[in-house]
């Protein structure tokens, strides 16, 4: 089996099956390619259906795919052997990411594990290459990506050294609404409270706790299966009382 196939995990590597027509138009790059590229990509990707604690790859192995989420929620972590877990962000439908390890053509630097039943889909290496030859829109895609991931990164690490657990629940929030890198979002986020937890490093009842309090701060909306956000900003720029 070529080693670019997705992913490492062998159970996943039988999974793997070509991409319908309705995942290829809910890939956010989709429509910035011509018709002869969208033509190589629907020849090109991959896309399997993966289930809770399965890897789509793990820190010091080969990036030979540009992953991303069709559907479903993945969480992007550290080596917990070499200190302690730190969750660096979550990874919801519609989110690609590692495109700046492809680009150096390096091994990942962090683990990306699935949190619930998820579609998930690969762009060989290759492919990724010859896009980036080949089309100045996708080029400018990938710009505005990596600007947009710096800004990420740069909150998440001031999230991390948040004390307040309101604060970190309302912040973490904030930035699983991402227009740009999640634009599959939307206005509600299908999670649940253990799930949440797990990307904010709390528990599932402090996580209903910080909930509540912002519910009634009337920036959010908890639904049956998920969170309504009413004031994105608020969230976003939520401090300690």
């Amino acid at each position: 089996m070529p080693a670019h196939e997705l992913p490492s995990n062998t159970s996943l590597r039988h999974r793997v099956r070509a991409a319908t027509a309705d995942e290829l138009e809910r890939v956010p790059w989709w429509l910035v390619l011509d018709p002869p590229q969208r033509e190589r990509v629907a020849a090109d990707i991959q896309v399997a259906d993966a289930e809770p604690g399965e890897y789509l790859c793990r820190i010091g192995r080969p990036a030979t795919l540009w992953l991303g989420v069709v559907q479903g929620l993945l969480k992007m972590s550290n080596d917990s052997a070499l200190g302690a877990p730190i969750t660096f962000t979550g990874v919801p439908s519609g989110a690609w990411f590692g495109e700046g390890t492809l680009l150096k053509h390096e091994v990942y630097r962090y683990n990306i594990e699935v949190l619930r039943p998820s579609v998930v889909a690969g762009l060989p290496i290759a492919t990724f290459d010859w896009l980036l030859e080949r089309s100045i829109p996708f080029n400018r895609y990938l710009m505005n990506q990596l600007n947009e991931r710096l800004g990420q990164f740069i909150a998440a690490r001031e999230i991390d050294r948040m004390a307040d657990p309101d604060t970190k629940v309302a912040r973490s929030l904030g930035a699983l609404f991402h227009p740009v890198l999640y634009p599959g979002v939307g206005e509600v986020l299908r999670i649940t409270q253990q799930e949440l937890g797990y990307l904010v490093g709390l528990s599932r009842q402090r996580v209903n706790e910080a909930l509540t309090r912002l519910q009634a701060c009337g920036w959010i909306r908890v639904e049956y299966g998920g969170v309504r956000v009413l004031d994105l900003p608020a969230l976003q720029q939520a401090r300690p009382d």
